[in-house]
């Protein structure tokens, strides 16, 4: 056990001196990924227990999944992924197996809440390892004698002799902020080698997250689904008079406006009648086994699809009469995901399945969605759609300047459209800043990703050369030199 104990000790500093290796400069490029990888081999060598479990071998795939996702293109997501897959792989060997999402979103929480308090607990319980009561204290003293005689002598040395004075004058010593997100690294590591028993057995205690509502009977429920679905049927009736037949709006009322204002406050509605509708039909209350209480539920329920819908409809008619952006298409996936968990809402009523079931499959289509963005660049995504939608002179270049490389073949195909001498001088100078932007940071190997390299091949082969400037001064997405704009 003390020799488990010290392993892991040592794979927590070989993964910070990994840390220094590969990261001097700033935490970008597909080192992230290795140095994701080198992290989940540590946990694989050091961890038995995770060796010889077959549910952690699931994990630790999925982590190795995400950790490629890094390297090919290192983001937030690809990294918040590759934590949860490499967290559930430490964990899962020390339960009973995979219980259900919301128990492990909550072990999840709590070990990332306990990270930064992990490693100097047990550091003072070291001493403690079978009794043997060798505590930091006695190591200091033990210590102390060869370390400061040593120190003495290495010094008197030094100025007496010029070639060991040399040697030491060329030693760099750390400054406080290298030692202190050295600490902050070796932190965040420790955990996933030793995890906290204590994060299991509070996770393990929860109850299932079935929602209630202190004092419904059955009347009140079928009083609420009558007046519900009667304001949703208001509601659902004026969108489809004015947003799905097109019909003219009031005065005052712009149909930009009426698109835009509701979207977001629609699909809050939508998740808050999710919540009522389960609570009102939980499993074993009266209303439960009420025929006409399923009934208005269910009505409910295809009540909320439709104002999903409305809300759909009313950002791609905002997008139609602005442009796409990567926000907006993670907004229509997060409808997608609202309108299946409806479906699945009531499902679980009609079919009677449990609360497990119900988060376990709405787990899994999240945790799907959110690995096929982790793959796929949104704000790429969105750039071409907008170059291929709009007029060339109706396109936003300095959206597209803010969506990065991901837009420079985007902006070349734009480049390649006919437009006035003033649109195509403004698309040229972003593009020019586009391309030196992603050859400055491929010819770097601390910045190169292999995305980025696909892209610059890409690019280079669309263009037939090296692009040259416009101009040899750099200009903003209007195609202004950057010594010529005003602060």
């Amino acid at each position: 056990m003390r020799y488990h104990f010290l392993f892991k000790i040592a794979a927590t500093v070989a993964l910070v001196q990994c840390f220094h290796w590969l990261f001097p400069d700033g935490f970008e490029g597909a080192r992230v990924g290795g140095f994701a990888a080198v992290w989940l081999l540590l946990l694989a060598a050091v961890r038995r227990d995770v060796r010889h479990s077959r549910a952690a071998w699931g994990a630790i795939a999925a982590a190795g999944v995400f950790a490629a996702m890094l390297v090919d293109n290192p983001g937030p997501l690809p990294w918040v992924l590759f934590w949860v897959a490499l967290s559930v792989a430490a964990l899962i060997p020390r339960v009973a197996g995979f219980d259900d999402a919301w128990r492990w979103a909550m072990r999840l929480l709590a070990h990332g809440a306990s990270t930064p308090f992990a490693l100097p607990f047990d550091l003072r319980r070291m001493g403690a390892i079978r009794g043997r009561g060798v505590s930091p204290a006695r190591i200091a003293a033990t210590l102390a004698l060869p370390m400061i005689g040593g120190a003495v002598f290495l010094l008197l040395f030094a100025q007496a002799n010029p070639l060991i004075y040399n040697a030491f004058s060329t030693i760099q010593l750390p400054g406080l902020w290298q030692l202190a997100l050295w600490g902050v690294v070796a932190a965040m590591a420790w955990p996933a080698f030793r995890p906290r028993g204590g994060v299991l057995r509070w996770a393990a205690r929860l109850s299932d997250p079935e929602p209630r509502i202190p004092g419904a009977s059955l009347p009140s429920v079928l009083m609420a689904l009558a007046l519900f679905n009667l304001i949703f049927a208001v509601q659902n009736a004026l969108d489809i008079a004015f947003l799905w037949s097109g019909a003219g709006l009031p005065e005052g009322v712009s149909a930009a406006d009426y698109a835009h204002r509701g979207a977001y406050p629609l699909i809050v509605t939508a998740l808050l009648a999710g919540v009522l509708a389960l609570a009102m039909l939980r499993p074993g209350s009266a209303s439960a086994g009420n025929r006409w209480a399923r009934r208005m539920v269910t009505l409910w329920v295809a009540q909320n699809l439709v104002l999903v819908a409305s809300s759909a409809l009313r950002t791609i008619d905002y997008i139609d009469e602005s442009m796409l952006t990567a926000w907006r298409i993670a907004a229509l996936l997060w409808m997608a995901l609202v309108a299946l968990g409806l479906v699945l809402i009531g499902w679980r009523i009609l079919a009677g399945k449990s609360a497990r079931w119900l988060v376990n499959a709405n787990a899994l289509a999240a945790g799907i969605v959110l690995s096929v963005c982790g793959v796929v660049d949104l704000g790429a995504a969105a750039a071409a759609y907008n170059v291929r939608a709009q007029r060339p002179e109706a396109v936003d270049l300095g959206y597209l300047r803010w969506v990065g490389d991901g837009a420079l073949l985007p902006v070349i195909a734009l480049e390649q459209r006919p437009m006035d001498a003033v649109t195509r001088r403004k698309v040229r100078a972003v593009r020019f800043n586009l391309f030196a932007d992603l050859t400055s940071r491929q010819a770097h190997w601390e910045s190169w990703t292999l995305r980025g390299s696909r892209r610059l091949s890409a690019a280079r082969a669309l263009l037939g050369c090296a692009p040259s400037s416009p101009d040899p001064r750099v200009r903003t997405c209007d195609g202004i030199p950057t010594d010529m704009v005003q602060p």
